[in-house]
């Protein structure tokens, strides 16, 4: 979780300064620095990070250390 909050600050600053870019891109009803629509796309992405490595870790959690060390 440490890289997928590394990547959202990394990724908010960039879009904080793209947004010049994105002005053209978007319609009259959301503007380039809408604070919803950042807080909605950082916790949707923080979202997936987090099932991504839960799910993993929950299914590695659930094999026994000793019949892992034999089989390898």
């Amino acid at each position: 979780m440490t890289l997928v909050g590394v990547g959202l600050g990394v990724g908010a600053i960039v879009a904080l300064g793209a947004t010049h870019l994105a002005t053209a891109l978007l319609t009259d009803e959301v503007a380039a620095t809408d604070p919803l629509t950042y807080v909605a796309v950082a916790l949707g992405l923080a979202l997936v990070g987090l099932l991504a490595t839960y799910v993993p870790a929950r299914r590695a959690a659930r094999i026994d250390p000793m019949l892992a060390l034999r089989h390898d």
